[in-house]
């Protein structure tokens, strides 16, 4: 396939293909239509028939020049298939997009300092598991890593004490930045405000500029609530102290922190582990 590519990426080449797409021509000719030398152009079919996309044969002085359909077929498959995995319903390409169109409307908002306060964003997720374990997951730092970034990013520190006035750092990467080679992908810093374990838990949050100063502050509200099935999660996101710079960060909340909350649900129901044990630590 990387031969493939490579005789094709040659614009020359490429008329040639087009040319032999038509019929079969000999060199002469195709050095004609193409506008070209001839020794030039033989070296180019050369390339293409290393690469298996011509085939050769000599009738008389002449020698001519057959497309082979097969290896385009295979290129054409293998290019449909990047497409549609790229193109799949919900997938990363979708919400690519869908962060493009809220950063766009977000820039041309963010006119002057305040421009986003007062915004909120509100969240909810029935959650499997007990209000203690969904707890656990809140304010432990091993669980909290489990779930507190959007998709296609890692946690690379984490401080959170559960204790009002305790600090608060997330920072993350992309989840594929294994050796902390490339940016961070985000740090935010602030400080936990109200902690009623089981019951509602109250933080500030803001992102921090490269120049170290912040985009915004979020006050974050968590609501739990138990059920018959587990513990309704309830999430109040307020913005205050916006910066013009904020923009970036504030188009990224509705998706970024939706796709979190959709990894804490995952992570409670593929641990019947920790259900167990915060049902036992309930009865007690």
């Amino acid at each position: 396939m990387d031969a493939l590519l490579t005789a094709l990426a040659d614009p020359a080449r490429w008329r040639l293909v087009r040319l032999l797409a038509e019929r079969p021509r000999p060199v002469g000719v195709l050095a004609q239509l193409a506008e070209a030398r001839q020794p030039q152009t033989t070296k180019h079919l050369q390339t293409l028939e290393r690469a298996g996309i011509v085939t050769s044969q000599r009738t008389g002085q002449r020698r001519i020049y057959a497309l082979q359909p097969a290896p385009l077929r295979d290129l054409a498959t293998a290019l449909n298939r990047l497409a549609d995995t790229a193109d799949q319903i919900g997938g990363s390409r979708a919400t690519y997009d869908r962060y493009e169109l809220s950063l766009r409307a977000e820039r041309l908002a963010a006119e002057e300092s305040g421009w986003a306060d007062g915004r909120s964003f509100r969240f909810h997720r029935s959650l499997p598991g007990s209000p203690e374990l969904v707890w656990r997951h809140l304010t432990e730092a091993s669980l909290l890593a489990r779930w507190w970034t959007p998709d296609d990013l890692r946690v690379s520190e984490l401080a959170f004490e559960a204790r009002p006035g305790g600090r608060v750092v997330q920072e993350y990467r992309d989840a594929e930045d294994s050796d902390g080679s490339d940016l961070v992908a985000g740090r935010a810093e602030g400080v936990v405000r109200d902690v009623r374990p089981g019951e509602r838990l109250s933080y500030r949050l803001s992102p921090v500029l490269p120049d170290g100063s912040i985009a915004f502050t979020a006050h974050v509200d968590l609501g739990l609530k138990p059920t018959d099935t587990g513990t309704n999660l309830d999430v109040h996101w307020r913005i205050t102290d916006s910066t013009v710079d904020s923009a970036d960060f504030i188009a990224g909340i509705e998706i970024g922190f939706g796709q979190s909350l959709d990894k804490l649900l995952a992570a409670l129901a593929a641990d019947p582990n920790d259900t167990d044990s915060a049902d036992t630590r309930r009865a007690k």
